[in-house]
């Protein structure tokens, strides 16, 4: 039992999952499974309460049954107790005001990293500001490599996404040609296919591939089909850089994506295998977002802002190159309006680069949200001051085969100018040698017989 009192009024919380729940911040997805406080005042005293818990509370009483659960298990069992010293006198209040501090600088965070389990930091986040979120981010440092150096400070890499709703690959390749001209693509050129048939999703492989090879480009490529399709392509022999999977934070949930962490392990030794990193062996990709545990009614009365949290351990052990949370994506029924998606956005990014992450995120929207292309710019501009290690890059901001609202190649440039980050180091060398940025990584016109051009009218006859 847990309680704490505002004003004149007294509130008690029955277990440590209700406590969580009621302590954060509004979102219409904790209505929806009935777990969200009733009434601000009763946040406000969840949050008192939490304020005053114990770090170590969360290794004693587990959200998520540990028998019935295996990302509880990998929680528990996975963790550091030597990392986790430095702070295990903390309580969640005296932790929030630690990682303010100058003492927890980016090479404390990278030490203590592994002794933070999610539950913590969901726990830390609930009683944090946004600037909080921001300035804390900000200090993390995850570095990941396959073919080139991703999260490097001052940097910031895009995800090509040249989707199709036909799987058109004259179509895939004038949107991908098209954002490798304006200087996107160092994170992964990723396609969501609209097919789960293999040997479209082989010929895709191999047009992907084609073309990093073709044009000696430093990145990595990877078509976003389920990862038992990624196990029989490699088996096929086709040529696959990173295995890709949606995750999520319970084990049940994982079962409604037809996951488990070992058919994960499984697919990270078959890419292991393939050798096909140039620079490090980062072979994994994964997609969260806050929702999916609740719409596969599988949160256990977990709030789904730490189930989210939880997914982040999920891709932890599997040392991905990549993760993002599709933060607006799932839809208004999870994060209703502007406001929802915004303050989600920022604690997924919080969470995941505390937990030794290489956090990006899909800054995007549904057509039926209360958002609009103003809310993600201003998602945008707050993540990548807080050092967002990747974004998508779609052509015009809106995916023709998802149906739903992202960000483009034009905010790419424009987050870019604003803050002076800067593309993957070996991305940048090529983009220069390719004349599609000058000396200072500006972006060039492109001339009528820029090679990336000719291919793309060869393609087309």
């Amino acid at each position: 039992m847990y309680q704490a009192t505002v004003g004149q009024r007294g509130y008690r919380f029955g277990d440590l999952r209700q406590l969580m729940a009621k302590a954060s911040p509004a979102r219409s997805g904790d209505y929806l499974a009935e777990v969200a406080a009733h009434s601000a005042e009763e946040r406000m005293a969840a949050r008192i309460a939490l304020a005053d818990l114990p770090l170590k509370t969360f290794l004693q009483h587990a959200l998520v049954p540990y028998e019935q659960d295996e990302v509880t298990r990998l929680i528990i069992d996975g963790h550091d107790a030597a990392a986790f010293e430095p702070i295990s006198h903390l309580t969640v209040s005296d932790f929030r005001d630690w990682l303010l501090s100058e003492q927890a600088d980016s090479a404390m965070l990278a030490q203590v990293a592994a002794g933070i389990t999610p539950e913590m930091a969901a726990a830390v986040s609930k009683i944090m500001r946004n600037q909080d979120l921001i300035l804390v981010a900000k200090k993390c440092r995850v570095v990941t490599r396959f073919r080139n150096t991703i999260g490097l400070p001052g940097h910031l890499s895009v995800r090509l996404q040249p989707n199709h709703p036909t799987d058109s690959l004259q179509g895939i390749a004038a949107s991908m040609l098209d954002g490798l001209l304006y200087g996107s693509g160092d994170a992964v050129v990723g396609i969501n296919p609209a097919s789960d048939s293999l040997p479209l999703l082989e010929k895709l492989n191999y047009m992907l591939d084609d073309v990093i090879q073709r044009f000696a480009i430093p990145t990595q490529s990877c078509v976003l089909t389920h990862v038992t399709n990624t196990l029989r392509l490699i088996e096929r022999g086709a040529p696959v850089d990173l295995v890709f999977q949606s995750i999520a934070g319970t084990e049940a949930a994982n079962r409604g994506f037809g996951i488990n962490l070992a058919l994960l392990a499984e697919a990270q030794q078959a890419a292991l295998s393939l050798r096909r990193g140039t620079l490090g062996d980062n072979v994994m990709y994964f997609e969260t977002g806050q929702g999916s545990c609740l719409s596969a009614n599988a949160h256990h009365g977990v709030d789904q802002q730490t189930c989210e949290a939880r997914a982040y351990a999920v891709a932890r052990h599997f040392s991905p190159l990549l993760i993002n949370t599709v933060v607006g994506f799932i839809g208004p029924e999870y994060l209703y309006d502007g406001k929802q998606i915004i303050r989600a956005g920022l604690e997924d990014h919080f969470c995941g680069k505390l937990l030794g992450l290489p956090l990006g995120c899909d800054v995007c929207y549904t057509n039926h949200a209360e958002a609009d292309q103003d809310d993600m710019d201003t998602l945008l501009t707050l993540l990548a001051a807080a050092g967002l290690t990747f974004l998508i890059g779609v052509p015009g901001a809106d995916d023709i085969m998802l149906n739903y609202q992202s960000t483009s190649f034009h905010d790419a440039l424009y987050i870019r100018e604003l803050l002076g980050l800067k593309h993957a180091p070996e991305f940048a060398a090529w983009l220069a040698a390719m004349n599609i940025t000058d000396e200072r990584g500006r972006l060039r016109d492109a001339a009528a017989n820029h090679p990336l051009l000719l291919a793309l009218q060869g393609e087309r006859t």
